[in-house]
């Protein structure tokens, strides 16, 4: 494949993936609405989703961060090589020791599911009858940990393999389960809360099996089978070490923020979710997509020592990412409150919970280019098999936020919207010493972030915002009722879109810029 077809594969990839992914992520409003509209920002909801947040805070410790990004450079060697056999005992050994891993630690969590209370969510272990809803819930939905991390590591196979369709579309499996639990079986249960709970368990058994066709289709069902002196699993464990402590720490740090949600006022926890929620919704349409396709690309770049095309990849991918990323933080910014009315404010969820929550989302908002520029320098690192640069970035993060949120959350009492800052903060400087290593490395060069384009940009940025800045003048979209906000908001939106790709390709923006 020449660097001309493979980065053509690489962007249309990311197009196939983002297109799933906003789906998904339209899907996953959907849930919100039904889950914020049947609980609102009660105790009830902030349990659920602190405690839902420890589980899948692990699933990307097990899978989706040290495991998969140590796995698919790996793999992908094996694949440049076209070594069947070696490849297949490779997949069969890794799935064996995650297999028992996570059987192990399922298993420890089930038991001691007070403790995990205590550590990742003290807020709620000193109420009793918090503490128990808590202890309850965990225990339901702590089993989805096994079955999403083996899930993350069947898409991880797939990926390697330039298979990103069905990956991209199995988290609509977890958000149709929850609108089904939320819609048609809680209101019907004394704790409509526990309905979300199975519901996420369920959501984890289908996408598992949603999998199975898929790697059928490839060959690539792994059997379980621990070798611990396959070559490949050696190489694995000597990666994996220093990536389980950066990517252990990057979840530790998002469990430091949990535990500071859950020992703010009652809504806190609901508030921060629903802004996090709007910023998840640009990251995984276009960070995530374009991580998703950039690791496995870039891992066969670094492996066919074919350095140019790995820093023309790299320096594209930057360029998606900050081509999508301003108008993204110039919206939610300019609209975050008009943006959570319309999808959030509805039943048990209140204005009040609209203004609160809008507060955290421009504190997300400010960060967003820098979260995610995050999923573009990780796997640089990553696909070169170095995972001792971001393990010490990742320990500067933790301790960095840990005391951010300690100040702004509680000494300045900002509250939730001193958690939100915190986290922008720490991803900036995460993202500029990460840049800093790859200036070192020869891989990037800041004349790729000085020049015309980065000026056409601030144009039809700045032409965005004078439109959204008059639109908000005239529209009060507290007064309004939904179907109202919901088409002033369409308008705003489509006109957005007009102004600010309209603008961009009269400056002379062109898809060859990314592709």
């Amino acid at each position: 494949m020449t660097n001309k077809t493979l980065e053509q594969s690489t962007f249309f990839s990311t197009i196939k993936v983002g297109s799933w992914t906003l789906v998904s992520r339209i899907a996953g409003l959907v849930r919100d609405i039904f889950t914020t509209s049947l609980l609102g920002a009660t105790f009830f909801h902030d349990i659920f989703v602190v405690v839902l947040k420890i589980p899948n805070v692990f699933r990307k410790f097990f899978a989706e961060g040290a495991f998969s990004q140590a796995f698919i450079p790996i793999y992908s060697e094996y694949l440049g090589k076209n070594d069947e056999i070696e490849s297949q005992e490779f997949l069969n050994s890794l799935f064996g020791i995650l297999l028992t891993a996570l059987f192990i630690f399922t298993t420890i969590a089930l038991l001691f599911a007070p403790i995990f209370i205590f550590i990742f969510a003290p807020g709620f272990y000193f109420d009793v009858q918090k503490k128990e809803l808590a202890i309850d819930l965990l225990r339901i939905m702590f089993p989805y940990l096994a079955l999403i991390s083996l899930v993350a590591f069947a898409a991880g196979i797939q990926n390697s393999h330039n298979k990103f369709s069905i990956p991209a579309i199995t988290p609509l499996i977890f958000n149709l389960s929850l609108i089904v639990a939320a819609l048609l079986i809680a209101p019907r249960i004394e704790l409509p809360v526990m309905a979300l709970a199975w519901g996420v368990l369920l959501a984890g058994f289908l996408q598992l099996i949603f999998q199975i066709a898929p790697l059928a289709a490839i060959k690539k069902i792994p059997v379980p089978k621990i070798n611990l002196k396959n070559s490949g699993v050696k190489k694995f464990f000597i990666l994996i070490l220093p990536a389980i402590i950066a990517g252990g720490i990057a979840q530790i740090n998002l469990l430091v923020d949990t535990i500071f949600a859950s020992l703010l006022i009652t809504g806190s926890p609901t508030w921060l979710y629903v802004s996090d929620r709007l910023i998840q919704f640009p990251m995984g349409i276009f960070a995530i997509a374009i991580g998703t396709v950039l690791l496995p690309n870039l891992s066969k770049a670094y492996a066919q020592k074919n350095t140019q095309l790995f820093i023309t990849q790299l320096e594209k991918a930057f360029k998606l990412i900050f081509y999508l990323a301003v108008p993204s933080v110039i919206g939610l910014i300019l609209f975050a409150s008009p943006l959570l009315a319309t999808i959030f404010q509805r039943g048990a969820f209140l204005w009040v919970d609209v203004h609160q929550a809008s507060l955290s989302l421009i504190g997300f908002a400010f960060g967003l280019p820098f979260f995610m520029a995050m999923k573009v320098l990780v796997p640089a690192f990553f696909s070169r098999q170095n995972t001792k640069t971001p393990m010490i970035v990742a320990m500067i993060s933790l301790i960095l936020n840990i005391i951010l949120n300690y100040l702004l959350a509680f000494y300045f009492e900002l509250g939730h919207l001193g958690l939100a800052i915190a986290s922008s903060i720490s991803a900036i400087i995460s993202v500029a010493i990460l840049s800093i290593f790859l200036r070192n490395d020869g891989l990037i060069a800041l004349k790729a972030i000085f020049n015309p384009f980065v000026f056409q940009v601030f144009i039809a940025s700045s032409a965005l915002t004078v439109f959204l800045s008059v639109f908000n003048q005239y529209i009060n979209f507290e007064s309004l009722t939904e179907i109202q906000r919901l088409s002033h908001l369409t308008l705003a939106v489509l006109c957005s879109l007009f102004i600010y790709f309209g603008v961009s390709l009269m400056l002379g923006i062109r898809l060859k810029h990314f592709r």
